[in-house]
């Protein structure tokens, strides 16, 4: 009989040690002996590679335990270990021989599935490879949005008819923390925006004695395009970030699956009352938007260009049409629209770990604000073809 030995442990009267028997060509019995709790860290798993690297291949590998004093979790990572040694050569692995309660845990680790997730992906060797991956995740992701987005106007449709299920709870509570909490930020930027628009208009209208248009500038692009673009933007890294971590934590938590098992449409209950918190304060947001930011511009146009507070003003009522200022609150709402069905699907659709919701978040940031410049450009074609 052939026997490698291998004793780890600072205490040599009870030390976990690990004895191969390769007499059997057919077949390697691993001998496992001492109290294997005596010791911080396991023995190496040389002997066992070395018998199942013999020629020829073992068939079968079993285990040895009637010198087994003591044992703990470490003895559990030492067997796994050397099943996953097995797996490549195709050779049988047999517990039979362990402790009862040793086994059990070892077919309970194997019972539970390794989340597809839980391991980052290796990266392949071909571009090309990835370059095609890529491109159908993209594809998947388009499909995926397209699909999130009819559920979400069908819930709204259910909504409107009074058949869906939610709370009006959830609706003004969303609704409070989306609009009055939010409007020191949003003043504090458009404010700022306003400042930004005179300053800049100021200097060139300066030029011709034409600085009483400074009201003009600021009040149509702010009512037009800036009042809308930099409320939906705040909203997208304030409110879409939080829609994404919430209903994200919730996917991790299994509680989204919850309201599935007992019956409540997720959309409806967690999404429908968001989308409508949205629809409804943002235009009131956009108002407030254009209102603070033509202070701003009143600012600095009556203390830097010397433009009487009556002129500026009555500038600002000539220049602001009834169509500028829908089209301002329409294009608001719209972007609300489109920072809560993007941040709902982020959260909707997170991984089943903890990074996974920060990378939901994340992205649910990113994709709202490109979406919102995207969408105001195409407003912009549309509103030039139309002759807005």
């Amino acid at each position: 009989m052939r026997f490698s030995k291998t004793t780890m442990t600072d205490s040599p009267d009870n030390a976990p040690t690990v004895t191969v028997d390769s007499s059997d060509r057919s077949v390697t019995r691993v001998r496992l002996a001492g109290d294997w709790r005596a010791s911080e860290s396991l023995p190496p798993l040389e002997p066992v590679d070395l018998a199942l690297a013999a020629r020829p291949v073992p068939s079968v590998l079993q285990f040895d335990a009637s010198a087994l004093t003591g044992w703990n979790t470490g003895l559990v990572a030492f067997v796994l270990r050397c099943r996953e040694r097995c797996e490549p050569r195709k050779i049988r692995f047999d517990p039979g021989e362990l402790p009862a309660g040793l086994q059990r845990l070892i077919r309970l680790s194997l019972a539970v599935p390794e989340k597809t997730d839980a391991r980052r992906a290796a990266a392949t060797s071909s571009w090309l490879h990835q370059l095609g991956a890529r491109t159908l995740g993209v594809g998947g992701t388009a499909q995926d949005l397209v699909t999130f987005i009819g559920e979400s106007l069908i819930a709204l449709g259910q909504g409107v008819r009074g058949r869906a299920r939610f709370r009006w709870s959830d609706v003004f509570l969303v609704m409070e923390q989306t609009g009055p909490q939010a409007l020191g930020i949003v003043a504090l930027i458009n404010f700022l925006v306003g400042l930004i628009l005179a300053f800049v208009g100021a200097v060139q209208l300066r030029q011709f004695g034409a600085a009483i248009y400074v009201a003009d500038l600021v009040a149509v692009g702010t009512v037009r395009e800036m009042g809308c673009i930099m409320t939906g933007i705040i909203l997208c890294g304030r409110t879409g970030a939080a829609f994404a971590a919430q209903l994200g934590t919730m996917k991790v938590n299994e509680e989204i699956d919850a309201f599935t098992a007992f019956g409540f449409p997720p959309v409806e209950f967690l999404v429908l009352p968001r989308l409508i918190a949205l629809l409804v304060m943002m235009p009131l947001l956009c108002v407030f938007a254009d209102l603070i930011a033509i202070l701003g511009g009143f600012t600095v146009a009556t203390l830097m260009l010397d433009v009487s507070s009556t002129e500026y003003l009555n500038r600002t009522l000539e220049a602001v049409t009834l169509n500028s200022f829908l089209l301002g609150i329409g294009k608001g709402a719209f972007f609300g629209l489109l920072v809560g069905v993007v941040g709902c699907w982020r959260g909707m659709r997170c991984g089943s770990n903890a990074a996974a919701v920060g990378e939901a978040t994340t992205s649910a940031v990113v994709a709202g604000i490109a979406g919102i410049v995207a969408a105001d450009g195409i407003f912009a074609v549309i509103c030039n073809a139309l002759g807005i």
